[in-house]
């Protein structure tokens, strides 16, 4: 297998020809591939080997991307963390991964008590000393990308080279991608869809990337009018941003020739408004980060049926199963299944959530979908409770352990209220111990300390008690139900 978007496996002839860029630097093919040289001798300095793993902290930037093909380089793997986690929510994932290098924005971010190297430190050129002939193979690890789970703490999905080559060369396929292609890449690079969707696929087409540092409706439009691209992916909050800017604020958007629209579900209106105001075609797509990102997607030449997720995308198969673990024809209703060289190892360390993922051969997404006639699939409910903000898994279970904490709280349940701009938002209810006293602002002010911002509640209603079914559990279905019948609850 050639994992051709290892910058070592390029073609002599794509040497000169630009790679990457953002606000600060560009570089060509051979310019990048130097660069990685160069990291991969410093992080061999710092003790990491075949089979380490490198965790990298920081905001969009070409140096991230540097210090992934460094990894990888070393026969390493890479966790990216999000830059603006909390301390604990940081070093939880350095801990957890085993991570024998944190590479930082700054001395003082957060690093699980582990070798850190600032990225402003990074070499720019190799020294020349001696590098070992580059050891990545297929079924090496390449990356952990942390995803919460239903027991409240985050997992790291497994994803070795094969998966996140079959990844990035299907997406090569699917959207027809060649030399000529310019990606505006957007979304957070701790991402596996900024990963495979706009930097790896692009590295195989052999075209350019540019990189921002952070998404400002305004300035995106001005960097597609100066930089050209030809597409971007992007989820459904940044088109709802878009399409809410005022009628005067213009831009020449001919360049692309596509847009993609993931990691949440967008309205039918919201994806015409987007292709009437601006142009071009927004295909929306379908995945996990379990499946290595994406399993469906529309075709950009074939039809497009809005209201769908597409069809499963080359090298897969999507599939609808029943609770007794029967396959369903066209038209039933159904848990969504993925087979493919993009599904996951496993997560790591944690052999009962691989089994109960994977364990009959299919990975099993949790998600309630109907496929038509012709392959193309519906999504229509999620069995989870995770709610999906601005495109950001949020699951339920963190922000109730945090609550948990206090011990003034005897019950807590967290559910996802409507937004008319991020999809859905976090909203909070507790019952309290009956000799014990905690007011919401304190609630608040203990999420702020464990949780990233976009986690936190945006309101939290304390209770004399929640709603139970009749099994006694926390009746969630009813709380949404008193969102809905409610508005005023919902904190939007």
């Amino acid at each position: 297998m050639t994992l051709s978007y290892l910058p070592w496996n390029q073609p002599e002839a794509r040497a000169d020809h630009p790679c990457v860029r953002d606000e600060r630097i560009e570089l060509s093919y051979a310019e990048f591939a130097a660069r990685v040289d160069a990291a991969a001798e410093q992080f061999a300095d710092h003790g990491v080997a075949p089979g380490s793993v490198i965790a990298v902290m920081l905001p969009n930037r070409v140096e991230l991307l540097v210090c992934l093909a460094a990894a990888w380089r070393l026969g390493a793997a890479a966790t990216p963390i999000n830059p603006v986690f909390t301390a604990s929510e940081a070093e939880y994932q350095i801990t957890d991964s085993g991570a024998a290098l944190v590479v930082t924005a700054t001395a003082d971010t957060p690093h699980g008590g582990r070798r850190t190297l600032v990225v402003d430190e990074l070499r720019s050129a190799p020294t020349g000393g001696v590098l070992a002939d580059p050891v990545t193979s297929g079924g090496d690890l390449a990356l952990l990308i942390y995803t919460s789970g239903s027991t409240g703490r985050p997992k790291g999905v497994e994803l070795t080279h094969s998966n996140i080559d079959a990844m990035a060369n299907s997406m090569v396929e699917a959207l027809a991608l060649t030399d000529t292609d310019h990606c505006l890449l957007v979304l957070p690079l701790f991402h596996v869809n900024a990963i495979c969707v706009s930097y790896l696929s692009t590295m195989i087409a052999g075209g350019r990337l540019s990189v921002l540092g952070r998404f400002h409706p305004v300035e995106f439009l001005g960097a597609v009018e100066q930089l050209r691209p030809t597409y971007f992916s992007a989820v459904p909050t940044i088109y709802s941003h878009l399409v809410s800017l005022p009628a005067e604020v213009t831009a020449d958007t001919r360049s692309v020739r596509f847009a993609i629209c993931g990691a949440a579900p967008a309205s039918a209106e919201l994806l015409r408004a987007t292709e009437e105001r601006f142009g071009f075609p927004v295909v929306e797509g379908y995945g996990l980060t379990e499946g290595t990102c994406a399993s469906t997607a529309n075709p950009i030449d074939g039809p497009r049926k809005i209201g769908t997720v597409g069809v499963a995308l080359p090298g897969q198969i999507v599939a609808i199963m029943d609770s007794s673990g029967n396959l369903l024809p066209a038209d039933e209703r159904g848990e969504v299944v993925i087979k493919g060289p993009n599904v996951m190892q496993g997560y790591l360390n944690r052999p009962e959530a691989t089994a109960e993922a994977l364990g009959d051969g299919w990975l099993h997404t949790g998600d309630v979908g109907v496929l038509d006639e012709d392959g193309y699939l519906r999504l229509v409910d999620r069995i989870k409770d995770m709610i999906i903000r601005g495109g950001e898994n949020i699951y339920p279970k963190e922000i109730e352990s945090v609550l948990y904490g206090n011990p003034a709280v005897l019950e807590a349940a967290v559910v996802g209220a409507p937004h008319p701009v991020y999809g859905e938002v976090p909203v909070a209810y507790v019952a309290l111990h009956p000799e014990r006293t905690v007011t919401s602002d304190e609630l608040r002010e203990l999420c702020a300390q464990h949780l990233t911002r976009i986690k936190i509640p945006v309101s939290i209603s304390i209770q004399d008690t929640l709603p139970k079914n009749p099994v006694g559990k926390i009746d969630k279905p009813a709380l949404r139900a008193q969102l809905a019948a409610d508005p005023a609850q919902q904190g939007v």
